[in-house]
């Protein structure tokens, strides 16, 4: 098993949540700027077995000692090595956004400053990539050879949205999606904005417009709904470490609708999946209860007086977002149960 990009935060939460997985041995540490450091070093921590150290992303050498790997790159990096993963038989599963779109084309168009600087030659892969939302493509992520793990961003908001839109509950137009993250979502590597002095005391919205994240929401909701759906995303940044609470907003179709019939439609869409726990009606999720932990936490409401729904998400965006989720996916894949080593329960508070 190889982690690339292990000491930034998504790969450090995956190796922490492989270290005591009863059917996976990290063999291989992928690197750049820590690259030829043993990991005690680095991540002193975290320890590991034999203290591995940490090397230039070699697809020769992962193949050598790995089955899977999981990538935690930066955008615009994975692809430049899961090719040649790929034709080594790794099965790979991706934390960046690099095969999150069927289409390069809308890849490139999203991602534009990174496909300046790379002449990206993949298409099929992308074409054959599996988005790795777990309990909407358990099927397909099986046989998959890349899975590529939704954003955070997509994944509290689409898990309360699909089932409505599956079951054509909810106008096509005017959804709007509001949602609020902690400091880690913006990675481990210094930025100015998320300095303490800037972000403590303070909730800002950022990307307000043409957010990344916005077309890949729209793109797996129009393939659930069947058509296109535009939807309208505001992020903002809140002074926490961990945690994303996504509140999603649309019109039902059918004015008679209660809250407790649309908690029905959620609890028997997710009745089998052990991560997703649709809360009693009135109840509303907070993102300390699902810290350190694979759950998100679902609750809906409905406003009677405008046929309005509101869906609410809480998740820990490191994990269900993130690097559980690539685990999630990993568990699968390998024919393992699906909660295999994934934590459930907070420390709380």
């Amino acid at each position: 098993m190889a982690v690339i990009g292990a000491s930034g935060y998504g790969g450090l939460q995956t190796i922490r949540l492989l270290l005591d997985h009863p059917e996976f041995e990290i063999t291989f540490l992928g690197g750049e700027r820590s690259s030829g450091k043993s990991w005690s070093d680095v991540n002193p921590f975290i320890p590991i077995p034999n203290n591995l150290t940490i090397e230039i992303p070699d697809p020769d050498k992962i193949a050598q000692v790995s089955d899977f790997a999981v990538l935690s790159m930066p955008n615009g990096r994975a692809c430049q090595i899961v090719p040649h993963l790929v034709k080594r038989n790794v099965r790979v599963i991706d934390l960046s956004a690099d095969y999150r779109f069927r289409s390069l084309d809308k890849w490139n168009s999203v991602y534009l400053n990174e496909s300046r600087s790379i002449n990206r030659k993949d298409t099929a892969l992308c074409e054959t990539a599996v988005y790795g939302l777990p309990e909407w493509n358990c099927n397909a992520i099986r046989s998959a050879d890349i899975v590529a793990a939704p954003g955070c961003f997509p994944t509290a908001s689409l898990l309360p949205l699909l089932p409505f839109l599956n079951q054509g509950m909810i106008e096509y137009d005017g959804i709007i999606i509001d949602a609020k993250t902690g400091t880690s979502g913006g990675g481990r590597s210094p930025k100015e904005n998320l300095l303490l002095s800037e972000s403590s005391e303070t909730i800002s919205p950022y990307g307000v417009i043409g957010h990344r994240h916005t077309p890949e929401i729209e793109q797996m909701a129009s393939h659930i709904a069947g058509q296109e759906i535009n939807i309208q995303f505001t992020p903002h940044l809140v002074p926490m470490v961990r945690g994303l609470l996504s509140t999603v907003y649309a019109k039902l179709r059918d004015p008679g609708l209660t809250s407790e019939d649309c908690r029905t439609v959620l609890a028997t869409i997710y009745r089998n999946n052990q991560f997703v726990e649709v809360l009693p009606v009135g109840v509303y999720p907070s993102t300390k209860w699902v810290r350190n932990t694979n759950k998100a936490f679902l609750s809906v409401q409905v406003d009677t007086r405008t046929s309005g729904i509101v869906l609410m998400t809480a998740i820990d965006n490191l994990i269900k977002g993130q690097a559980g989720q690539g685990v999630q996916c990993l568990n699968i894949m390998a024919g393992l149960s699906e909660d295999s080593n994934l934590p459930t329960n907070t420390y709380y508070p």
